[in-house]
């Protein structure tokens, strides 16, 4: 095609007729152009309002990309203008009408020497032999050593983008054998000749091994699933065969072709060639070219052959990546169709594997489907390994089959009628008599398998729905099936596979035989999950497949199936082997009948002495004799006389066989072997009142307590709350914030304090923030701080009128109202300051104007409104022009906000109620004397760990009712903490007469500088820690559970250490006792609460 070189043209022009022709694609501009010559006349009636998209042009061997604007100039179909003039500066020959020379800076646009010659005549090399003779001149496209030449860089070159903030990772480097050595010195030199590689200075490298192949040669292989996860998906879609069916169907003969070196023949686009470095034991290497393992390599070549062939698809050519088809009415046309695509593939230097090519068929199999001028049917192989199921030669063989076939079972029509013949098969018959079907289950075989091999069982595959991949492997042969929901649901099966392995593969292990398995199904269905638009589930029992892809250690062979893995996206899923029977029954096809054997005994029965008893069971039989089993006994069962059945609860319900089982859990184990009358209540007695159950399990049912809103008050703040805001970051010496609630208007102050203050400090704020504001108050609510547990703070409140109520112990719930006033703030702070955590302090006047400017949900208005009668105007302008009012119209407007205030409150409480009786049950009452468990979760028990430590303490009697849901008990001194405590946080002590008496309760702690000491029977055992030691101490009153290792530092008595040594042997030849001086004691302090 000609191009005319216009020097006054301002840019490059296509003519009209010429883009349709040609089916070049558009795309309108968003200004239109107008055209005019130099004088300022307009050269067309109309604007120019389209460009194409980039497209290449190829001049002399120079490339590159353009794009045109559409006008009507037919006289000069293609317009070259001054600014590509300008770029290339070439040096023309006038007379001969070419370009002699380019300017120096479109060297890098100049294809190789090699890589778009001049097309032959003739034959190029040696012709391949099923080549037919029409295409002999077309040669060069099956030339095996042009598709090793370096590529040109194309609009379709392999972009890698990177997710934000990533870059690729550095792989480990393989050690090579001597043999791999050389091997990898060959590869590198060959490709470096090829100039697919080139050395490469990128901060991420992927590691580089060899795997070997069948034959016994060396594979190269790159390790990139490191940088697969960090890159962006390219979602370009892959074709799928059955949108030209309408067009195939109309076809007679076919021509099949498959490129060569595929993936090689596109460039990776310039810039981003460091991330697919790769390093090895001699050097640093980045591809070129599009290496193999890349995650988005379909896409980038789907692409390509869309572009190259774009005019062609849908008419005469379908491609799906490397595989491409021609289709054609007739042999006339269809030599042109084969000519036009060999051409185009040559012009844009991608080539064929001839021993692949099939040329001028009247049927084809293509992507699993074998079309003919018949249309699209299945290939018969998708569905060979059903077909060709061998008929069952032994019980076992029949057992699996009929499970594979109950899976489809509902699509079958009568299949219990069907398969009757079979399943009378299965049952019980003589070891003597042979198994052998007879002629009924033999066509009863031969009929299920033809079913499952036809509709309505098999679909077609639909791109649009997920598949699903289920896979197996035996120890003789492997299994899959690829299945889609349909209509109803349900799964039906689009093709079958199985395959039996070699005697190497047989010797894999478990693993590997799974994982291969998992392999050819890809293989086998390639051209249906390579580039699914969604994710596919693959089905395996083996679940340590599930984690192949993060894996970090792989032997060569999984390595090498892994870079295999990483084109397809899916999701590797468990499902146990009972629930995978239909691949597992695929892949035994190959098993070879077993004899059966029977079982022989090891030892004679002479050898035997006693059978094994429980004392139990003596116990039981000894009591018998006085208490004889009544009549209604069970049969089966031994009945427990009274005397024996606190030791029966015992054994079943808290021996290490039993381990502290529930009620259910114990009632059954007991039901398999004894039985007594009321034994279900004698269980529930003994596991309510076990002590150990008490305190190492906690309820799985919903909290306890109803809840008790706190009074309504009559006016604002009469009844305030406190409480501090810690941990934010210093500015200006602030740190802290204390809040102050109140509970009548909702209304808050937010102070800002350089840290927590004293009860001094506090009650200055308190005199300076609230009652010089809003004068004194009726009541101060607030935790348990020690501000406020302090007397001066207490009677600092005496003093001002105020009664104290301070929350009950690890129930923040109490002070409810401040504890959410604390959560607004923060979510306040950090939408502003987030990003700039040192303006907090600025930002806490308008926190609280916020806060006191919205409407509350308790009172439906806002707390400002509430407080002074009105709510004051969000902007000037919406404030009237009225009078002042009167002093009694105000108190009066007052008076009216406050009575509805009170009432909206009250049904605001009602209705929180409501609401937390359904996520809270009501709980046991307790009267002074009774005794609880006191739960841990807000405890610091010092033990060895924290979740072993016992969820309970206790039991405690109760010294005081508060109110219904709040207690106080009669807590040992050496607990340390507050004794009253919110009802859900006890539970109630169960006493039982089944149980022994409980163990004497240990002596309480007895102090020294206030800090709690235990009495030490001995030391068991020393270790070193750093630099010091520490010693396993029994200690005396408690139980060998209790010991625990303690550093050297606690123990007050050197003579405990020095008997330890002197009965052990004195480390070391100094003869220096570890251990700490001073004055002898006889105790040591012991880290964990006894309980």
């Amino acid at each position: 095609m000609h191009a005319l070189l216009d020097s006054g043209a301002a840019d490059n022009f296509m003519d009209m007729d010429l883009a349709k022709r040609l089916r070049i694609p558009m795309t309108p501009l968003e200004r239109v152009v107008p055209v005019t010559s130099v004088d300022g006349r307009p050269l067309q009636p109309y604007p120019i309002q389209n460009r194409t998209q980039p497209l290449q042009m190829i001049v002399q061997g120079h490339r590159e990309t353009l794009q045109f604007l559409i006008i009507c100039a037919p006289s000069s179909p293609l317009i070259l203008g001054f600014p590509w003039l300008r770029l290339h500066d070439p040096r023309i020959s006038w007379s001969q009408g070419r370009i002699l020379e380019w300017g120096t800076q479109c060297q890098a646009h100049l294809s190789p020497p090699t890589s778009m010659p001049d097309r032959p005549d003739g034959d190029t090399g040696q012709t391949p032999p099923n080549l037919p003779l029409p295409y002999r001149d077309l040669a060069a496209v099956f030339d095996k050593r042009r598709a090793t030449t370096l590529p040109p860089h194309r609009p379709y070159d392999m972009e890698i983008k990177l997710q934000p903030g990533t870059s690729p990772p550095r792989g480990r480097l393989f050690s090579l054998s001597p043999a791999e050595s050389r091997a990898m010195e060959e590869y590198i030199d060959q490709a470096l000749q090829q100039g697919f590689i080139r050395p490469s200075s990128s901060p991420g490298a992927a590691g580089f091994f060899f795997v070997r192949k069948k034959e016994g040669d060396l594979r190269p292989c790159i390790d990139y699933r490191g940088l697969n996860k960090i890159t962006v998906k390219d979602r370009h879609p892959l074709p799928l065969l059955t949108s030209a069916l309408d067009a195939i169907s109309q076809a007679r003969i076919f021509t099949k072709l498959d490129l060569r070196s595929a993936y090689n023949l596109v460039r990776i686009k310039a810039g981003d060639e460091w991330k697919t470095a790769f390093i090895t034991p001699t050097g640093h290497w980045e591809y070129q070219v599009m290496p193999f393992g890349l995650c988005n390599s379909p896409a980038v070549f789907q692409r390509l052959i869309n572009d190259v062939l774009r005019d062609m698809l849908g008419r005469w050519v379908f491609a799906y990546l490397d595989d491409i088809l021609i289709y054609s009415k007739s042999e006339a046309e269809h030599l042109h169709h084969v000519r036009a695509v060999l051409t185009r593939l040559l012009d844009n230097n991608l080539f064929c594997k001839p021993e692949k090519c099939s040329f001028h068929q009247r049927s084809v199999s293509f992507l699993g489907y074998m079309i003919s001028d018949k249309g699209l049917t299945m290939d018969p192989q998708k569905v060979q390994a059903v077909r060709d199921w061998p008929l069952p030669t032994s019980l076992k063989q029949l057992q699996s089959f009929l499970g594979f076939c109950n899976f489809y079972r509902r699509f079958i029509k009568d299949f219990s009628t069907i398969v009757a013949p079979l399943t009378s098969l299965t049952r019980p018959s003589p070891p003597s008599q042979p198994f052998r079907l007879t002629p009924d289950a033999v066509r009863a075989f031969q009929h299920l398998v033809a079913r499952f091999t036809s509709a309505p069982i098999l679909r077609h595959p639909d791109h649009a729905v997920p598949f699903v991949v289920e896979v197996d492997a035996s120890d003789v042969g492997a299994g899959a099936i690829l299945s889609q929901a349909g209509p109803d649901d349900r799964l039906h099966p689009c093709a079958y596979f199985s395959r039996k392995f070699s005697t190497t593969q047989q010797k894999y292990g478990v693993g590997d035989r799974e994982l291969l398995a998992i392999k050819w199904a890809l293989e086998e269905w390639r051209q249906w999950l390579l580039g699914t638009t969604q994710p596919f589930t693959i089905w395996t029992d083996h679940q340590n497949l599930t984690h192949i892809r993060s894996a970090k250690q792989l032997n060569p062979r999984q390595a090498r199936w892994a870079l295999f893995f990483e084109p397809y996206e899916f999701h590797l899923a468990y499902r146990p082997g009972t629930k995978n029977q239909k691949a597992d029954a695929l892949s035994r096809q190959f098993t070879h009948p077993t004899p059966t054997s029977e079982p022989a005994p090891i030892l004679p029965e002479h050898r035997f002495l006693a059978h094994l008893r429980w004392p139990l069971e003596e116990a039981i039989q000894n009591a018998l004799r006085d208490d004889p089993a009544p009549p209604e006994t069970p049969a089966g069962r031994l009945y427990v006389p009274t005397a024996c059945r606190s030791e029966a609860l015992s054994w079943a319900h808290s021996s290490r066989l039993s381990g502290h089982a529930g009620f259910s859990r114990t009632l059954r184990f007991l039901k398999r072997a004894l039985w007594w009358p009321r034994m279900e209540r004698d269980v529930k007695d003994y596991t309510s009142a076990c002590d150990v159950c008490a305190r190492s399990k906690t309820s799985n049912q919903a909290s306890v307590g109803t809840l008790r809103p706190l009074p309504v008050p009559s006016r604002p703040w009469s009844h305030v709350g406190l409480d501090f805001v810690t941990g934010l970051p210093p500015v200006n010496d602030l740190n802290t914030i204390m809040t102050v609630t109140d509970r009548f208007s909702k209304a808050v102050h937010f102070i800002a304090l350089p840290g927590l203050p004293s009860a001094r400090r506090t009650a200055e704020l308190f005199l300076e923030n609230v009652v010089r504001l809003h004068g004194f108050p009726v009541d101060v609510v607030s935790d348990r701080g020690p501000q406020f547990t302090a007397r001066f703070w207490r009677a600092f409140c005496h003093l001002l009128g105020a009664s104290v109520s301070l929350s009950s112990g690890y129930h923040p719930q109490t002070n409810g109202q401040t504890e959410r006033a604390n959560q607004q703030l923060g979510r306040y702070l950090r939408c502003f300051v987030s990003a700039q955590p040192s303006q907090w302090p600025k930002y806490l006047l308008w926190a609280e104007l916020s806060h006191n400017l919205h409407t509350s949900s308790a009172t439906l208005m806002s707390p400002f409104e509430v407080c002074y009668g009105y709510q004051p105007p969000v902007f000037a302008h919406q404030e009237p022009e009225v009078a002042v009012p009167a002093a009694q119209s105000l108190v009066r407007r007052c008076r009216n906000a406050w009575i509805k205030a009170r009432a909206s409150i009250t049904r605001a409480n009602a209705r929180y109620s409501h609401q937390h009786l359904r996520r809270h049950r009501p709980g046991p009452s307790y009267a002074p004397g009774d005794k609880v468990w006191v739960s841990t979760a807000d405890l610091r028990v010092r033990a060895g760990s924290r979740k072993l430590a016992p969820r309970f303490l206790g039991p405690y009697p109760v010294q005081r009712v508060i109110n219904p849901v709040t207690y106080r008990l009669r807590l040992p001194a050496s607990l340390r903490i507050h004794p009253t405590f919110h009802i859900s946080r006890l539970k109630p002590y169960v006493e039982s007469s089944l149980l022994p008496p409980p163990a004497p309760a240990p002596p309480p702690a007895r102090f020294l500088d206030g800090e709690p000491i235990y009495t030490v029977r001995r030391i068991l055992d020393a270790r070193r820690r750093g630099r010091g030691w520490q010693y396993l101490v029994d200690w005396a009153d408690y139980g060998p559970e209790e010991r625990s290792w303690e550093p050297a530092r606690s123990i007050l008595d050197p003579a405990l250490v020095s008997d330890f040594w002197d009965r052990r042997g004195r480390p070391g030849t100094s003869g220096a006792v570890p251990g700490p001086g001073g004055p002898v004691r006889t105790q040591a302090p012991k880290p964990a609460s006894p309980s």
